[in-house]
């Protein structure tokens, strides 16, 4: 006998007025359901694309433990059937996701595969360009004077690193950037810009792509000292990446790539204006506290708000039964500021520790790949900012309205030099 459905929670998270509002607004909402329901029913997300079922809704799954121990359940809650709240068509899916929304054993094969194209040498490389890139970016910082912090820092930095890492053109690198952008940002207005939502991803997607298949047919035919000829070159097992798994790994570094770390450089420079006390501390001993400083940032941010699995098979968590084929959809945000785990969670300390965060996913086989990278840009600008513009403050950001990144569109800066 199939059980039915318990009611839609009074405390829904899954609508736009919900996402539209800052986030220290939505953690109210949140932090009831982790104290009270911390794995409730919720009503089908605004904004999906497909019609949705009559008894259609996901599973928000809001404590940390809940959120780690459906990570390391691959078995139970797979990936290869979306990865967002909405539901998106699975052509979209497909070529936008790369092994994001895939499950064992392709996700393991893919994962090798792009795991090979950084070398030792690779990732030294990037290192110093990170470093270089930094510098660069606060000396035209410097000479601007005061202005919107996301166009003049936080954009910058990873949308260079990316782009840079993949040889891809100069003339290319703002086009892509943006087109990254639509891909996360397609329930806000401003972003849309009067297109529809499926309109702004497909218009989106096919730009991506088309750059990504373009600079891996240019690489089979000219190889250079870039990550793109590493990708076309990877081979394990025998196996090579055919050109549209290129093209969807390219996609999937884009959005990754840019929209996450960018959030966290902004997040965690408005953090440091907020909390002087701390950015003194970080300032006082750059070297000794940065580490434990950039997971603080990564925890405080949350960038990457939610992710979605996908029930295999009939299942329990906290008495809720879940059937076969429910969604079920990580809180991370959420699991950030559980105070279960984190003493005073809405304290921003920069000598937090321990600091368990989920900011790179819960752990299991979709841990973020890209987390050393994220890593090692967070030190590079801070290192630059916190020692050559000391003094830089951040007014109220500008937030954009969606439930996966928590995105930053804009955000004032005043660098009170002497």
């Amino acid at each position: 006998m199939v059980q039915s459905r318990p009611d839609y929670d009074p405390v829904s998270v899954g609508s736009l007025a919900f996402w539209g509002q800052r986030p220290e607004q939505r953690e109210q909402s949140l932090k009831v359901l982790r104290d009270e329901r911390p794995v409730s029913w919720q009503r089908p997300a605004e904004g999906s694309m497909l019609p949705q079922a009559e008894d259609a809704g996901f599973w928000a799954i809001t404590r940390h433990a809940d959120i780690v121990e459906v990570s390391k359940r691959p078995g139970d809650f797979c990936s290869g059937q979306g990865i967002m709240i909405e539901d998106v068509p699975e052509s979209i899916l497909e070529a936008a996701s790369s092994f994001l929304a895939t499950d064992a054993p392709r996700h393991s094969a893919l994962r090798r595969l792009v795991s090979a194209a950084f070398t030792p040498k690779r990732v030294a490389k990037i290192e110093e360009q990170i470093a270089d890139q930094a510098r660069r970016i606060v000396d035209d910082l410097l000479e601007t004077g005061d202005c919107d912090f996301v166009d003049e820092v936080a954009r910058k930095l990873p949308m260079w690193t990316i782009y840079e890492m993949c040889g891809l053109p100069e003339e290319q690198r703002l086009p892509a950037a943006h087109a990254a952008d639509g891909m996360v940002s397609w329930s806000d207005e401003d972003v849309r810009a009067g297109l529809q939502p499926a309109e702004l991803l497909g218009q989106s997607l096919f730009t991506l792509s088309g750059i990504g298949l373009g600079v891996a047919e240019a690489r089979r035919k000219e190889p250079r000292d870039d990550l793109m000829t590493n990708l076309v070159q990877a081979e394990v097992d025998g196996e090579r990446l055919t050109d549209q798994e290129i093209a969807a790994f390219f996609v999937l570094l884009s959005v990754a790539g840019n929209d996450t770390t960018r959030n966290t450089i902004s997040s965690a420079m408005k953090a440091l204006t907020d909390f002087p006390d701390q950015r003194k501390i970080l300032q006082a001993d750059f070297d000794g506290t940065i580490g434990t400083a950039i997971e603080e940032f990564v925890r405080w941010a949350s960038p990457v708000m939610t992710f979605r699995r996908t029930a295999t098979r009939d299942v329990e968590l906290h008495g809720q039964q879940i059937r076969k084929g429910d969604w079920v959809v990580m809180f991370y945000a959420s699991g950030n500021r559980d105070d279960r785990v984190f003493d005073d969670p809405m304290s921003f300390d920069v000598r937090r520790t321990p600091n368990q965060h989920v900011g790179f996913g819960g752990g299991g086989p979709h841990f973020c790949m890209g987390n050393m990278l994220a890593r090692t840009q967070l030190r590079a600008i801070f290192d630059q900012l916190l020692h050559r513009v000391p003094d830089l403050q951040a007014g109220d950001p500008v937030q954009v309205v969606g439930n996966f990144v928590d995105g930053v569109k804009s955000m004032p800066c005043t660098l009170n030099l002497t």
